[in-house]
């Protein structure tokens, strides 16, 4: 009981300053486009964090409305287990958005730099 009462406080507590960074790069990523968890880490200022990205899109709220399905793991591949109903759905939104799926993912643009994604190349 303990336990849990001590999980629902963490969920009240207010996000860090890094997850709410997480969350905006997140919100910034273009329809029909996706990007690895470690490119959120690192356009949110946080390298090496992409466990941290997974984290906080677990713990995102609802009414965020975040466009998750666009992020997949390094390589493309999405996370989720194939098969599983998170796998199905994320699959199912990366298709409705025109993006080629694959049997485990999606092919990657050639630069990971969201920036680059976002305006085009260098300004």
């Amino acid at each position: 009981m303990a336990a849990a009462r001590q999980s629902e406080s963490a969920r009240r507590r207010a996000p860090s300053t890094e997850i709410e960074a997480i969350w905006r790069a997140v919100a910034a990523l273009p329809r029909g486009s996706v990007s690895t968890y470690g490119a959120i880490a690192a356009r949110a200022g946080l390298p090496r964090r992409a466990r941290l990205v997974g984290h906080a899109l677990k713990v995102a709220p609802r009414s965020l409305d975040l466009p998750w399905h666009r992020v997949v793991g390094a390589g493309g591949r999405i996370a989720f287990p194939p098969g599983s109903a998170h796998f199905r759905e994320q699959r199912r939104r990366l298709r409705a958005e025109g993006v080629e799926v694959g049997r485990g993912g999606v092919r990657l643009p050639p630069s990971q730099d969201l920036d680059a994604l976002l305006w085009g190349g260098a300004r």
